[in-house]
């Protein structure tokens, strides 16, 4: 006999959500409580808001700080950013789309990245001759 399976752990965005609101915090807040007990000043209620939609999941440095702030286990978090990267990863090769590897979104130039139509990341000069 099988053993029924465990349930799914919970996806990080919802999860957040829910313990934040459950503190009665805004996202401003949290992102305030955040940078006091880390001491990143530069946290902002956008990045909040990202990981909330699962737009972002936060790497091991902010989960540890979520788990602080938040009063969650941050095995419990950890668990939960996987879960999301997992469906994230399920969504991104989900019906009618390949999966290719080492693939960037278009349009996004940076260091290193050629998604432009300059290369090398530096600007051309307009001097005439």
């Amino acid at each position: 006999m099988i053993p029924p399976a465990s349930p799914r752990p919970a996806q990080l965005g919802p999860l957040l959500a829910r313990h934040r609101l459950a503190r009665g915090w805004s996202q401003q807040r949290t992102a305030a409580e955040l940078c006091a007990a880390s001491g990143v000043p530069t946290l902002s209620r956008h990045e909040v808001s990202r990981w909330e939609r699962q737009r972002r999941v936060p790497g091991g440095f902010w989960l540890g700080w979520l788990a602080v702030v938040l009063d969650v286990p941050l095995v419990a978090l950890a668990e939960a950013a996987a879960a999301t990267r997992r469906a994230g990863a399920a969504r991104a090769t989900g019906p009618g789309r390949a999966a290719v590897s080492g693939a960037r979104p278009t349009g996004r130039t940076g260091p290193g990245r050629t998604g432009g139509t300059m290369r090398g990341g530096g600007a051309r000069s307009t001097a005439t001759r």
